[in-house]
């Protein structure tokens, strides 16, 4: 396990800056697949929809997002993996 620069002890992380829509949900998807209930997977994206990419799949899925930042640049996002995420 590794901190961030906000002290959130995070699992797995993806690193998916410059790609674009739907890359990043798909990546963060195969990853969460693998993790264990309420392991942390941190999310840097700089596609212009991640913010709203990202909600809408945790909202479908039942995943939880802890914290979202949102720079200029980077978008960072937290997710915590649900127990019995749905099919989506």
């Amino acid at each position: 396990m590794s901190e961030t620069s906000i002290d959130i002890e995070v699992d797995q992380h993806l690193d998916a800056k410059g790609l674009n829509c739907p890359l990043p949900v798909l990546k963060a998807k195969l990853i969460l697949n693998r993790m264990q209930a309420g392991e942390i997977l941190y999310v840097e994206a700089t596609d212009p929809h991640a913010t709203i990419d990202f909600e809408a799949y945790c909202a479908r899925s039942g995943h939880q997002i802890i914290r979202l930042l949102e720079s200029d640049e980077v978008v960072e996002i937290y997710i915590s993996r649900a127990a019995d995420p749905k099919k989506v």
